[in-house]
């Protein structure tokens, strides 16, 4: 079996949960602390043994090309200034994978963005890592996924239990143990109604196919929203083989809603070599004045 070597990470949409900051901003680029929110994500899928990444962008979102790739004057001038170290950090990130870039001409949906990357899988599996979703452990969620898909052979699916509320507004799963935090997932629903949730467990943000994937994407018709759902050709593969549910470890934030932006900035920054108890100071001061 094939070891997961290559991710794709969407990030194609509009981000119109967290305008007015990312109307010229692409909202993957919005900062956690020092880094953009999709540095992290890049960061999560090399820790986790991914060597190619294609990062799916469309119009306006060019700054995202530019943050992975060189800027010499600048890193000319840190290097005259001795700054040795922002030097390195810089350099690092221009150099952690392989990284390739292709728009998303038409915003059709999650199922459309990742159809796209069908010439850069090839017949290999590969990893998919939302472009929302920032994940941070100590253990890389993706990496988590990539070992239960060495260990079973199915697609595998990020998951995490979420209120009955929130699971009408992402999607439901039919699930049963296998063991530890592993699950298999036989049926799953996008955006259900209240009568039709299967579960309160819900794939967040990751998850590793097989390439068969694209031709079920290419059978998909548009679903929730009148976009094509990946959720819907997942599907699919759950109903005819299965997959495992990976009920993974580590805190993730939302980065398309404006309270997990700021819960991911906190909780960063408490833990941040430079800042951290300067500002684990400030908060103590400030939650006495509220």
């Amino acid at each position: 079996m094939k070891s997961v070597r290559k991710a794709v990470i969407p990030a194609a949409g509009l981000g119109t949960r967290v305008l007015p900051a990312s109307k010229a901003m692409p909202k993957e680029m919005l900062p956690i602390v020092d880094k953009p929110a999709i540095q992290y994500i890049v960061e999560e899928a090399v820790a986790a043994g991914i060597t190619d990444i294609l990062i799916i962008t469309n119009r306006g979102k060019g700054i995202i090309e530019d943050h992975f790739d060189h800027n010499i004057e600048l890193e000319q001038r840190l290097a005259a200034a001795g700054r040795d170290q922002v030097l390195a950090d810089l350099q690092r990130v221009n150099s952690m994978a392989n990284i390739t870039f292709i728009r998303q001409k038409e915003t059709k949906g999650l199922g459309h963005a990742v159809a796209c990357a069908r010439s850069f899988v090839g017949d290999e599996p590969f990893a998919v890592l939302y472009g929302d979703d920032v994940i941070i452990g100590d253990d890389p969620a993706c990496g988590q996924l990539c070992r239960a898909w060495e260990e079973y052979g199915h697609g595998v699916v990020g998951i995490k239990e979420v209120t009955r509320e929130q699971i009408q507004k992402y999607c439901s799963l039919a699930v049963s143990p296998l063991r530890d935090n592993l699950y298999h997932v036989t049926d799953m629903i996008e955006k259900p109604s209240p009568d039709r949730i299967l579960s309160l467990f819900s794939i967040l943000g990751r998850c590793v196919l097989p390439p068969s994937i694209f031709d079920i994407l290419d059978q998909t018709p548009p679903g929730a929203g009148g976009e094509i759902q990946l959720t819907d050709a997942m599907c699919v593969l759950a109903q005819s083989e299965g997959m495992t549910g990976v009920d993974f470890t580590g805190t993730r934030y939302d980065m398309g809603n404006k309270l997990g932006i700021l819960q991911a900035t906190c909780e960063v920054a408490l833990k941040h070599p430079e800042v951290g108890t300067d500002f684990a100071a400030y908060l103590k001061e400030l939650v006495k004045t509220l």
